[in-house]
């Protein structure tokens, strides 16, 4: 019995070590400082996303140079990455090692993987409203927006679990840019709202050749009438147009669907002619539009200066860019009438750290970021909108889209007709769910254009049994199915703390030893009579 009883004593302390090792992982829950301790020094990191837009690089060096003049005891050091995937891996690998930046530029779906450890993201919602150091709060040392003048469908946004664990920073939204001197010579006119059914049909008869092999629209050997950047964004716009699944609020999968693979059949007919293809096949969209051998390019607003005959960042060399009328217009839609466009671009969200203080200094950057000389000076760099309804009404930024056209830089006015493209259509944006997995589907929703557009022009035929397929293997590739097997589990047992599931853990094994025992007493007993 003693041997026994030794055992199970064993048992539960290593079950407890287990338990407190795994919450020394964690972080203390953040809280509040009643006053930030000026007369101590912190040294807080930055991770920003800049590809090769200097003027970006040089509005965030004057932001930092500026808060630290504001806040001495405030060392900002900043860290450049190329984009948000490389962004996004190293915060996975340094939240092992308790190396996370302070303040770091991402998306919800991202930060939503982030959460997976304890306390790893510093939450907003106390510190948003503090008196004294929330959104304007009274010892704030700079005129920062209150909650009120942030947009709120961009606040709502940064919102996950019911709690709010980002900042919005910028936004922007994706864009149709048009050659309209090509669609004219086709015999069109561009609508307001262009549909996917116009957009298929312009693009087929673009691929038309003359006898030696050129397009006849441009009397060039290279013509793609329509490419798209983002493959996710367009698979989670036809969705969302069409009213298909995509996935549940609660991380349930639905993307796989009647409503999908009517629309990648359509895709692969385009593919198979060569009238459709994407940026990962391809190249980039802006390439092709302005050296003049396509009718349409999707990208975001934000790559609006690429766009167009006088794009101040071509990436082609001037000799090869074309003259023509650039049109900008909402992305192709099923419904004219009913517009649906993603609302994309950067937040911002603070980790957490052992020293509250430290975590203060990083909100009151994060909070800097929001005043109107960024957000303005920001989105002047490109098709980008402020996040604040402070700087939408300020009389700077009334000046800036006043002077649309004035000029091929700041003024650019394709990248004005952009910017206006998202104002105008704040209320017609939308986001999709955010859980911690949903990084993974939004690949997933990609993937689907991509492996269908390779197919088709390997002159594979995309048919049910062919989608079957590359559902299970697309589903396998990134993990869904292991996403809707965890969302069901959770549905059915609740979302529970880590720290819970072991004491229950713990309170299972005792009893089943201890009911062990006594089972192993009464025979001993029985056989000692």
């Amino acid at each position: 019995m003693k041997k026994y009883l030794l055992f199970i004593c064993i048992l539960v302390c290593s079950l407890l070590t287990l338990s407190g090792c795994h919450g020394s992982a964690g972080l203390p829950q953040f809280e509040v400082p009643e006053e930030f301790d000026t007369g101590k020094n912190y040294e807080i990191t930055f991770w920003a996303k800049n590809d090769t837009n200097k003027a970006q690089t040089n509005v965030y060096k004057k932001a930092i140079a500026d808060f630290e003049a504001l806040y001495p005891n405030i060392k900002v050091n900043m860290r450049l990455y190329t984009d948000y995937g490389r962004i996004y891996n190293d915060v996975i690998t340094n939240i092992s090692t308790k190396t996370t930046p302070n303040v770091c530029i991402t998306y919800p779906d991202h930060i939503a993987t982030y959460m997976t450890g304890v306390n790893i993201v510093a939450p907003l919602d106390e510190i948003m409203l503090d008196p004294k150091y929330g959104l304007a709060g009274s010892d704030i040392k700079f005129d920062a927006p209150t909650i009120d003048e942030i947009v709120p469908e961009y606040l709502n946004e940064c919102r996950i679990r019911d709690h709010y664990y980002a900042l919005p920073y910028m936004r922007s939204t994706e864009a149709l840019y048009i050659n309209e001197d090509f669609v004219n010579a086709l015999g069109y006119e561009i609508p307001e709202v262009v549909t996917w059914d116009f957009i298929f049909e312009v693009s087929e008869k673009a691929m038309a050749k003359n006898n030696d092999g050129n397009y006849l629209l441009n009397n060039q050997k290279v013509m793609i009438p329509f490419i798209y950047k983002s493959t996710d964004n367009m698979m989670i716009s036809y969705l969302k147009q069409a009213n298909g699944g995509y996935s549940t609020s609660d991380g349930k999968i639905e993307i796989f669907n009647d409503t999908t693979s009517d629309f990648l059949k359509e895709v692969s007919i385009h593919a198979a002619s060569g009238a459709f293809s994407t940026f990962k096949i391809s190249s980039y969209p802006a390439n092709f539009l302005n050296a003049g051998q396509s009718v349409f390019a999707i990208d975001s607003t934000a790559g609006a200066t690429w766009m167009g005959s006088k794009a101040p960042n071509s990436d082609i060399s001037a000799e090869d860019i074309i003259d023509f009328n650039t049109v900008v217009r909402p992305i192709p839609q099923v419904d004219p009438n009913n517009l649906k466009m993603i609302s994309q671009g950067p937040s911002v969200c603070i980790f957490n750290k052992e020293d509250p203080q430290e975590v203060l200094a990083s909100w009151l950057f994060t909070q800097y970021l929001l005043t109107n000389d960024i957000q303005i000076g920001y989105s002047q760099t490109e098709g980008y909108t402020p996040v604040t309804l402070k700087a939408r009404k300020s009389s700077e930024y009334d000046e800036y889209l006043s002077l649309s056209g004035t000029d091929d830089k700041v003024h650019y006015e394709v990248k004005m007709e952009a910017t206006r493209l998202l104002l105008e259509n704040t209320d017609n944006t939308f986001v999709t769910p955010v859980f911690n997995g949903s990084a993974s589907l939004r690949d997933a929703a990609g993937t689907l254009i991509e492996y269908v557009t390779k197919s088709a022009r390997r002159g594979i035929t995309v048919d049910d049994s062919f989608l079957s397929n590359a559902y299970k293997d697309i589903e396998s590739l990134h993990k869904l199915d292991q996403l809707n097997t965890n969302t069901q589990e959770k549905k059915e047992l609740g979302e529970l703390p880590s720290t819970s599931v072991t004491l229950i853990t713990i309170l299972i094994v005792v009893w089943c030893g201890l009911i062990a025992i006594f089972i192993l007493s009464k025979l001993k007993e029985k056989k000692q009579k």
